[in-house]
């Protein structure tokens, strides 16, 4: 049984005629008559009384009729469904994003895909770069924004912004007094980092910063949240380096100071194989709205 002779019978059930039929389906009589005998001998019943003066539905086509017409409605929806994801028109997609993205990337990319792409369902998970990494190689995400990745094998990554890197300190440090912060005055300050696991890249930048300097950061707290860091700064347990757009995050007790050299960080977006209309969409949105220097 073939969806067009599904659609054969439904115009010859609504015409009851199969000269109109035939015209409405721009055919000649003849192959639609043995289209619809060749689907009754399948099905093993007859569909229509035909007489020289009439074409009726018997009972077993007014059955059958009622149930190709959802049939058929649900098969043109499905197909309507699959064509609208081709176009990314709908459907969904899933987007990771470090924290530090949620002050400058995140929201008018936003905001502007749900006015372009209304029917597409945008799922949006906090994680880490680690996370992000280990959820696109699994294929549980489609669309990651990462900080200080490095090459990944399997994914594809390419930059969305850079931003300088700037000391977080308590309001009361003597250096929150000064201007630049060097890195070389940092030696015996405690240190306050996201474990290397979940951000390997960031964790690395932070570190090759005291490359040459003869000694490393002293980290004596790891946490996987910007506002986590802010709040252990504000509470005295230690200094951080975080990106520049942690300002917008106003946390009382807490200063920043640019570093000397204005060393940056940089933030990429990543995927893995899968080719999604919607997730180009949503990445070109994120080029648009985010300068390359913010």
């Amino acid at each position: 049984m073939e969806l067009r002779q599904l659609r054969y019978f439904l115009v010859v059930a609504d015409e009851l005629h199969f000269g109109r039929a035939a015209e409405r389906l721009h055919l000649t009589q003849p192959p639609l008559t043995v289209a619809i005998r060749r689907l009754e001998r399948e099905l093993g019943v007859q569909l229509f009384d035909r007489t020289t003066r009439r074409v009726a539905l018997t009972s077993a086509g007014e059955a059958f009729k009622r149930r190709v017409q959802h049939a058929v409605v649900e098969l043109d929806a499905a197909a309507d469904d699959v064509a609208s994801v081709a176009a990314g028109l709908s459907g969904r997609i899933k987007v990771g994003f470090v924290s530090s993205a949620s002050y400058t990337t995140i929201p008018e990319a936003i905001r502007a895909f749900r006015r372009e792409r209304p029917r597409v369902e945008l799922i949006l998970s906090p994680l880490t770069s680690g996370e992000q990494i280990e959820q696109l190689l699994d294929g549980d995400l489609d669309l990651g924004l990462i900080r200080d990745p490095g090459e990944v094998p399997g994914l594809t990554m390419e930059l969305v912004s850079t931003e300088d890197l700037v000391a977080v300190l308590p309001e009361a440090h003597p250096l929150a007094l000064g201007g630049e912060v060097r890195p070389a005055d940092l030696e015996q300050e405690p240190m306050i980092l996201f474990p290397y696991r979940l951000m390997p890249g960031f964790v690395t930048r932070i570190h090759r910063l005291f490359d040459g300097l003869g000694f490393s950061p002293q980290v004596v707290q790891q946490t996987i949240h910007q506002e986590t860091v802010l709040g252990l700064v504000a509470a005295g347990l230690g200094i951080s380096i975080l990106p520049e757009s942690v300002r917008r995050f106003q946390m009382p007790g807490v200063v920043t100071r640019p570093l000397s050299g204005r060393p940056q960080t940089a933030l990429y977006s990543a995927r893995g194989r899968t080719q999604s209309p919607a997730v180009d969409q949503f990445l070109s949105g994120l080029q648009r709205h985010t300068p390359l220097g913010s």
